[in-house]
């Protein structure tokens, strides 16, 4: 078992994100507000 977690996995890579599509989400989950009311759950986007 320890032969079967100890190899390096080649497969995987990282997705990179420009600083401008960071930038975007960060700004996009800023300006949402969720509202819950009794068992409901309401989102607005403040944009």
């Amino acid at each position: 078992m320890e032969k079967i977690y100890s190899e390096e996995n080649s497969t995987c890579k990282l997705a990179k994100a420009s600083p401008r599509t960071v930038e975007f989400l960060l700004n996009y989950s800023r300006s949402i507000q969720i509202i819950s009311y009794k068992d409901m759950q309401f989102e607005s986007n403040l944009n």
